[in-house]
C-alpha cells in the first residue's frame, strides 16, 4: 500500500513540478515555436531557397516554364484557325453583297438606300436573277441547298400593316397597326423569269413596312488543308432587308447572314497534309496532361498553406490569446496558386473544344477561343509570381496589392459620375451625334476623351442644328474633361504614388509590418543551414511520444 501510494502522489496534479521539469517544459515550447517558424518560413520561400533547404527540387517551376511554351504553340495554332474561319465568313458577306445588290461598291453598307418605287422592283428582280445564276457567276464553290432531291427556294416576303388610308396633303390617316405579310416561293431550277414571278407581286408602298428575301447557300473552306486540319461546311442563310419602317422615302438595303458550321458528311484528304492532320489532337493531349499535372501540384500548394494557416491560428490562440488578422491569413493562401489552377482549368476545356473542333465534333471556335485565350492570359500573368522573388521587381506586385481595395473604392465614386455623364450625353446629344447614338457608344467615346483621344473631332462633329443643343454640348464636353483629365484622373494617380512610396520606403527600411512578418523575422536560419532539412524528417507524432517519455522518466527519477 505504501508504494501504490507513491505512485498516486507522483501523478498527483497538486503537486508542484521541480525546476528541472519547467526547464524541459519551457525548452519543448521553444522547440515547438521554432519548428513552427521554420515550417513557415519554408513555405514562403522560393524554389531556389527551398532547393538549399531540402534539396527539393523545383519541378513547379519548371512544369510551368514548359506549359507556357507549349500552351503558347497551342494557342497561336488555334488562332491562326481561327483567322481562317472568320476571314472566310467575311470574305463570303462581301461576295454575297457584291453578287446579289445591285451597283453595290465596298463600303456602302450604311448608304445603300433605294428612293424610287422602280428601283425597289429593279433591285427585288437582280436578286431573283443572281440568285438562278449563282453557279454562272459565282467564283467560289457555293452551291444551292438540298432538302432531299429539291432545292431550298429563295423566299420573298413583304410586311405592311393591314389596312391604311394615307392622305399627307390633307393632313390626315386611317391606319391599322396589325400587321400582315405576304411570302413568295422562288426555287432556282425549272422556274419562270423574274419578271414573271414580280407580275404577282405587288408592294404596299404606302404602308409597306419591310421587304425581306431569305435563301441558303452551302459552301467549304478548302483552305484549313494546308494547315492541317479538315475542313469546315458551311451554311450561310442570306438575309436582304428594304427597310421602310421610317417611310421617309428612303428605304435603306441591307445585306447580312447567318452562318452555322458542320461536318462535312463524307471527306477524304490524301498526301501530306492529310496524314499529319491528327497530330495536332496528340499535341492537345499532351497539354492536357500537363495541366492536370500543374492543377494536381497547385492544389496540393494551396492545401499546404491552408493547413499552415490554421495550425498559425491555433498556435496564436493558444500561446497569446488573440485572433489573427485576416491580412495575414490570406498570406498563407497564395493568389497566384489560384490564377494557375483556374488557368489549367480553361486550358484543359479549352484544349478539350479544340479536339472535338479537330475531329469535327462540334465547330464553337468562339468559345475555344475565349477558354484558350484567358488560359493562356492567365499563365503568362502567373509569370510575375517568380520575378516577384527580387526584391527590385516585387515592388510592383506589392504595390498593386496595396493599392488595390483604395482604387476599387476610388473607381465606385468615380464611376457614377461617369454613368451620369453617359446617360446625359445619350439623352440629350445622341440625336445630333453619331458617337452618342448609344449607351456604348457614349461610353466608348468619354473614355477616349479621358485619356486624351480623339477630342477635336468630338467638337467638330456636333450637328449645330440646333443652337440650344451646340451649346450644351460644349457646356458638356468641357466640364466633362476637365472634371476627369484634371481633376479624377489626377487623384487617381496620386493613389498609385503614394501607395508606391509607401511601400518603397518599407523596403528600405526592412522593418516587419504585419504579425507573420515579426513573427518570422526572428528566425535567421539560413536555407543552407541544413535545419530545414532536420525538421523535415522528423516525425512530430514519434517526437511527441518520445518527449513524453522522457518527462515521465525526469518526474520519477526525482520522486525517487
Amino acid at each position: 500500500m505504501e508504494e501504490s501510494r507513491d505512485i498516486y502522489d507522483v501523478y498527483d496534479s497538486n503537486t508542484s513540478p521541480s525546476w528541472e521539469e519547467h526547464q524541459s517544459e519551457h525548452l519543448e515550447n521553444l522547440e515547438e515555436v521554432e519548428a513552427l517558424r521554420r515550417k513557415i518560413k519554408y513555405y514562403f520561400m522560393n524554389p531556389c531557397e527551398k532547393y538549399h533547404a531540402r534539396g527539393r527540387k523545383p519541378w513547379k517551376l519548371l512544369l510551368q516554364i514548359i506549359k507556357i511554351g507549349i500552351i503558347t504553340i497551342q494557342l497561336v495554332s488555334f488562332g491562326l484557325s481561327n483567322q481562317m474561319v472568320v476571314e472566310f465568313k467575311e470574305e463570303n458577306l462581301m461576295t454575297f453583297r457584291h453578287l446579289f445588290l445591285k451597283d453595290y461598291v465596298d463600303g456602302d453598307k450604311e448608304t445603300y438606300a433605294i428612293y424610287r418605287q422602280a428601283d425597289v422592283y429593279d433591285q427585288i428582280e437582280y436578286i431573283i436573277t443572281q440568285f438562278r445564276l449563282l453557279h454562272n457567276n459565282t467564283v467560289g464553290n457555293h452551291e444551292f441547298e438540298k432538302n432531299g432531291t429539291a432545292y431550298s427556294p429563295l423566299r420573298l416576303c413583304q410586311e405592311f400593316f393591314r389596312n391604311g388610308s394615307i392622305y399627307p396633303g390633307n393632313e390626315t390617316f386611317e391606319i391599322d397597326a396589325n400587321v400582315d405579310s405576304e411570302c413568295l416561293d422562288v426555287y432556282p431550277m425549272f422556274t419562270p423569269s423574274a419578271k414573271e414571278i414580280l407580275q404577282h407581286f405587288k408592294v404596299h408602298f404606302k404602308r409597306l413596312l419591310s421587304v425581306k428575301i431569305v435563301f441558303v447557300l452551302k459552301a467549304i473552306n478548302l483552305q484549313t488543308v494546308r494547315h492541317r486540319e479538315l475542313p469546315d461546311c458551311y451554311d450561310f442563310t442570306v438575309f436582304i432587308t428594304l427597310d421602310n419602317q421610317a417611310h421617309s422615302g428612303r428605304i435603306a438595303v441591307q445585306l447580312e447572314n447567318d452562318v452555322e458550321i458542320n461536318e462535312c458528311r463524307d471527306w477524304k484528304v490524301s498526301g501530306a497534309a492529310g496524314k499529319s492532320i491528327y497530330l495536332t489532337v496528340v499535341f492537345d493531349c499532351l497539354i492536357i496532361t500537363t495541366c492536370i499535372i500543374s492543377f494536381a501540384l497547385c492544389t496540393r500548394s494551396v492545401v499546404t498553406g491552408i493547413k499552415l494557416m490554421l495550425e498559425y491560428s491555433r498556435f496564436c490562440d493558444r500561446r497569446c490569446g488573440k485572433d489573427v488578422p485576416w491580412s495575414d491569413k490570406l498570406e498563407f493562401v497564395s493568389g497566384w496558386y489560384i490564377l494557375i489552377i483556374v488557368s489549367d482549368t480553361l486550358t484543359i476545356t479549352g484544349s478539350i473544344l479544340k479536339i472535338e473542333i479537330q475531329t469535327k465534333i462540334l465547330t464553337t471556335y468562339d468559345v475555344c477561343s475565349i477558354f484558350l485565350g484567358i488560359g493562356t492570359m492567365f499563365v503568362w500573368i502567373g509569370v510575375i509570381r517568380y520575378m516577384g522573388y527580387f526584391r527590385k521587381y516585387n515592388i510592383l506586385l506589392l504595390t498593386l496589392r496595396a493599392a488595390f481595395p483604395n482604387v476599387i473604392r476610388f473607381i465606385c465614386c468615380a464611376g457614377i459620375i461617369y454613368l451620369s455623364y453617359c446617360f446625359c450625353g445619350w439623352v440629350v446629344l445622341g440625336p445630333y451625334h453619331e458617337k452618342f447614338r448609344s449607351l456604348n457608344t457614349v461610353s466608348e467615346c468619354l473614355f477616349s476623351l479621358i485619356n486624351g483621344d480623339d477630342m477635336f473631332p468630338t467638337f467638330k462633329d456636333m450637328q449645330q442644328k440646333n443652337n440650344l443643343v451646340w451649346i450644351f454640348s460644349r457646356v458638356y464636353l468641357y466640364t466633362f474633361v476637365s472634371l476627369f483629365i484634371y481633376m479624377i484622373l489626377s487623384l487617381f494617380i496620386t493613389i498609385i504614388t503614394d501607395t508606391y512610396d509607401t511601400i518603397k520606403h518599407q523596403q528600405q527600411s526592412g522593418n516587419p509590418t504585419s504579425d507573420l512578418q515579426k513573427f518570422l523575422s526572428v528566425c535567421k536560419d539560413l536555407p543552407k543551414s541544413g535545419l530545414y532539412r532536420l525538421q523535415e524528417n522528423k516525425s512530430c507524432l514519434i517526437n511527441c511520444c518520445v518527449n513524453r517519455w522522457k518527462r515521465n522518466q525526469e518526474r520519477l527519477t526525482s520522486e525517487a
